[in-house]
């Protein structure tokens, strides 16, 4: 998909794509469950989990970043197969605690909604505050798989903003957390398992890399917005299709 621009978000697709994987095979039930994919430019992630379990065709996706496509690069409210996403980041979670609140006061309690946040967003107040709001209301059908890939787009998270400690921030505001490797499939299924059920909100803080799974990067690679030439887009697809093929 990022290959035909030349450039795009690969290195949110490499973060998140074991979490999204996870989600949209194992936990997530289509045409009950919500989605909230928070920073938009994560939607390519979830645009090819889609197309895995026949939510979206491969050959929409074969328009991605095209003017007037549906499946953009950067998510809208004119974006198919999530519920909501933002341009802007650090607003996600409010539409995602709007959402449980609305189907408890419906009585849709069956009805679950998943957040995909990511660690940059943290720096957003707006996010605190739905998390507190969330929180105090005790909104046990919300689970957010928080991508922690220390990236954005002015460098290393950690550079700008000191988040830590993550999980216990929280657990400060009334949620449950817990801490995985987001790239162990296995893992992230077992947390959202653990997670759907529970009284109170959940937050599954999943550790990741933004070049996770592609070893031809060169190690100047802007994880934020990597450029993908035509000779570096031919390895990447070899070295993914040789990995593809020895599993």
């Amino acid at each position: 998909m990022v290959a035909k621009q030349g450039f795009g978000y690969l290195g949110q697709a490499l973060s998140s794509a074991e979490q999204f994987a996870a989600l949209y095979a194992a936990v997530l039930r289509p045409g009950v469950d919500r989605v909230v994919c928070s920073p938009g430019h994560y939607v390519v992630a979830a645009f090819a989990a889609a197309v895995e379990i026949g939510l979206a065709d491969e050959e929409t996706l074969a328009t991605y970043g095209e003017n007037g496509s549906s499946v953009e690069a950067i998510g809208s409210e004119r974006t198919k197969v999530l519920d909501h996403t933002c341009g802007s980041l650090g607003q996600g979670l409010s539409a995602a605690a709007g959402f449980a609140l609305s189907d408890r006061l419906t009585g849709a309690t069956e009805r679950r909604t998943f957040a995909f946040v990511s660690d940059g967003e943290l720096e957003e107040g707006q996010l605190w505050e739905a998390a507190m709001f969330a929180g105090h209301h005790r909104l046990g059908r919300i689970t957010v798989l928080l991508d922690a890939n220390n990236s954005q787009v002015d460098g290393p998270v950690d550079t700008i903003t000191t988040l830590e400690p993550i999980a216990d921030k929280w657990t400060s505001f009334g949620w449950d957390a817990v801490e995985v490797d987001g790239h162990d499939v296995a893992a992230v299924i077992r947390a959202l398992e653990a997670a759907v059920d529970a009284a109170r909100p959940h937050v599954i803080v999943c550790r990741t890399s933004t070049r996770h799974g592609l070893r031809c990067l060169p190690p100047d690679a802007d994880g934020h917005f990597v450029k993908l030439p035509g000779e570096l887009a031919t390895r990447a697809v070899a070295e993914l299709t040789t990995e593809l093929e020895r599993t």
